[in-house]
């Protein structure tokens, strides 16, 4: 039996760091916003769990500052890479902080949408968001399954797609990645390490398979600060043979390698791994319809350069929330095509730059000499870092802003790709 319809002004399919932050904003202009859930929380993702400076800005305008300082706070990055290691603390800047967090994604997600449900959003976790409805070409809601099975229709003004890299529900209204850019696949897990506590998250730039060969990725560790470290490996697409790498095989090789300078024990992990795609650089689209935005991993909003996907999540949540926003104020729902004009202002430079700079790693002997050069030159891999991590400072034209502005206008002229 089909129970009564429901309705809202705005329904958020899924309810990930994208769609909880596109709630939280919406909840806050006092708009009536559901968030529809498949799993139940705490769940988890295949995710690094570490919050950059870009995340923890968003997380404190969203109010989450006090119970975020409670988890394990990191001040930099570590590089290995080249028979070398480097500290980089994370840069000044004018807007972001210079520390970020590591937070396991069971506790994070369910924090910031019981945040947004504090603000006045409805959640219905557990539901499973089946197919839009759509009258006469505009999304009017969904087809929503309870836990026990049972459809009901979700009427809505508007939906925000932010069921994340697969987006299921993305795609039955016409999203799709485009194929020659460039995604990476992730996988990771736990182990316990009496190093859980430093204060750096380390990322590794000269990843190697089985055999020693170079893999062009990056291996990462992140200290969780209860006990175990988050350990992963991330491969690009760039790489000509991609599909042939086992990237389980891969974490494997990468736990070994670091299991005396970690004190782990490679073949104990404490938990199984889970691996996922990655799309990249905005490579989803369309991202904006006539009554319905795309935000987050939905829409491949993924920094290219080191696969940091949370804080543009959180980003392109709040910019949604905003468009959605003027659109029920003013009654005009023309005002959606405005949000895709914003990621384009936002990200659409840097991230091509980026996937230039994917594919250019993307082969071995490059990354490799790249890594040598980096690795020794301390000022060179303070650029780089302020670059890659996006925190260039708008304020001011330093160093790092001057080479990024360079290979901006050297992307200018190249294809789009």
């Amino acid at each position: 039996m089909t129970s009564p319809s429901r309705s809202c002004e705005v329904l958020v399919v899924g309810g990930g760091p994208a769609g909880a932050a596109a709630a939280y904003w919406l909840a806050q202009h006092d708009h009536s916003v559901t968030i529809v859930e498949k799993r139940t929380y705490p769940r988890d993702k295949t995710c690094g769990d570490a919050l950059t400076p870009r995340a923890v800005k968003e997380l404190a305008d969203m109010g989450l500052a006090e119970p975020l300082s409670a988890f394990h706070r990191h001040d930099g990055l570590r590089l290995t890479g080249a028979g070398r290691e480097m500290q980089i603390p994370w840069p000044s800047h004018s807007v972001f902080p210079q520390h970020g967090y590591v937070v396991r994604r069971t506790e994070l997600d369910a924090l910031i949408v019981r945040n947004a449900v504090a603000a006045g959003a409805t959640l219905l976790e557990g539901h499973e968001a089946l197919r839009p409805v759509v009258e006469r070409g505009f999304v009017r809601g969904a087809i929503v399954q309870t836990e026990a099975g049972e459809p009901f229709e979700l009427q809505a003004k508007y939906v925000v797609v932010a069921d994340g890299a697969n987006s299921r529900f993305g795609r039955s209204l016409g999203t799709f990645r485009t194929r020659d850019w460039p995604y990476a696949t992730a996988i990771r897990t736990y182990w316990e390490s009496p190093r859980h506590d430093e204060p750096w998250i380390e990322s590794a730039l000269d990843l190697k398979d089985r055999n020693g060969n170079p893999v062009p990725g990056y291996g990462w560790v992140f200290p969780v600060g209860d006990g175990t470290v988050n350990v992963g490996v991330g491969l690009l697409s760039t790489f000509r043979d991609f599909k042939s790498v086992n990237t389980s095989h891969l974490l494997e090789s990468y736990a070994h390698e670091i299991a005396d300078s970690w004190a782990i024990e490679p073949d104990q992990p404490t938990s199984g791994a889970t691996s996922g795609r990655i799309p990249m650089g905005g490579s989803v689209g369309p991202k904006a319809g006539p009554t319905y935005l795309v935000v987050g991993d939905a829409a491949g909003s993924v920094n290219p350069f080191n696969g940091e996907g949370i804080d543009y999540a959180y980003e392109t949540g709040r910019m949604a929330a905003a468009v959605l926003h003027d659109a029920l104020v003013s009654h005009d729902a023309s005002v959606l095509q405005l949000y895709p004009r914003l990621l384009e202002d936002e990200y659409a430079q840097y991230f091509k730059v980026g996937r230039l700079f994917a594919g250019i790693i993307g082969r071995p002997v490059l990354m490799r000499e790249l890594t040598r050069v980096v690795m020794h030159n301390r000022t060179l891999m303070e650029w780089v870092v302020r670059i890659t991590s996006n925190l260039l400072r708008p304020d001011e034209l330093g160093p790092a802003e001057l080479a990024y502005k360079a290979a901006a206008q050297i992307v200018r002229l190249a294809p789009n790709a």
